[in-house]
């Protein structure tokens, strides 16, 4: 059965339909919608409108990760969603921040999300099945908090302060006719290490292709070349990344990667 994905929500407009710094991905599969992440605020609303796209069809939403550019959404999703649940990874919460020196700006959830929905939330832990061919996959890599210490991405807790190990990260995995496709829309732990993690996973399963932003705009050249080469390495047949990837390192990718890479743009549609 076809898989079908459409990106209503991205950093770079087309079609003229806007966008914005955030991420939402619709998926039709399997006779059913999923709506992954839901943006930074309510355009996603305004861009299903344009695209054709009815909100109240949605079965499922999934939360990649704990943070606002792609959870500031979700309230807005509520209340013109009636059915649909949310599948939030185990322990997220409203304590990310991006803490330097003094400096701290909240960059997570709503705060009062979790206390307003809990009835349209659900929280999961391990590897989860959505439903039939859907799976939520954690992050499985030792030693993550390195990345955030890096990014400066830290986690505010009773105890105090605490580097982010993206442990309220996960992925969509879909059983496509191609192959497994992964869905990661910052890809917080790595791209590679995502991959990777799939792919143990699920060893009997052949692992084709990874969309979503990989956390690219702010690396070194030497490191977007890095984990071009990583995800190389992988075998990897077809990623598609935007959002927080950007530009400039978009295009030291597409240098490594060549036809296997496309961008994501607002109105994309990803036939699989």
């Amino acid at each position: 059965m076809k898989t079908v994905l459409t990106i209503i929500v991205d950093n770079t407009p087309d079609f003229g339909i806007p966008g914005e710094w955030g991420l939402a991905i619709g998926v039709e599969y399997n006779g059913k919608r999923i709506l992954v992440d839901a943006g930074a605020s309510t355009l996603f609303l305004k861009n299903m409108k344009a695209l054709g796209i009815d909100v109240t069809d949605f079965d499922y939403g999934v939360l990649s990760h704990a943070h606002y550019d792609h959870a500031n959404g979700i309230p807005a999703f509520f209340q013109h969603n009636a059915k649909a649940k949310f599948y939030v990874r185990e322990g997220s919460a409203p304590n990310c921040y991006h803490k330097k020196f003094i400096f701290r700006k909240y960059i997570g959830i709503p705060r009062r999300m979790l206390r307003d929905y809990p009835d349209r939330i659900e929280m999961v832990s391990g590897d989860y099945q959505l439903m039939d061919g859907a799976y939520l996959i954690p992050h499985k890599t030792e030693g993550l908090d390195a990345i955030g210490r890096r990014e400066s991405m830290y986690r505010k807790t009773p105890l105090g302060w605490i580097p982010d190990d993206f442990s309220h990260e996960q992925s969509l995995v879909l059983n496509t006719d191609r192959g497994l496709v992964i869905i990661n829309c910052c890809s917080h732990g790595g791209a590679a290490n995502i991959i990777r993690e799939v792919k143990e996973t699920f060893p009997d399963k052949h692992v084709y292709g990874i969309i979503g932003g990989f956390h690219l705009f702010n690396k070194t050249k030497e490191e977007v070349y890095a984990m071009a080469n990583k995800i190389k390495e992988t075998g990897i047949e077809y990623v598609c990344t935007g959002h927080c990837t950007k530009e400039r390192a978009f295009t030291m990718l597409k240098e490594e990667l060549g036809d296997r890479l496309e961008v994501m743009k607002v109105g994309k549609t990803i036939e699989l």
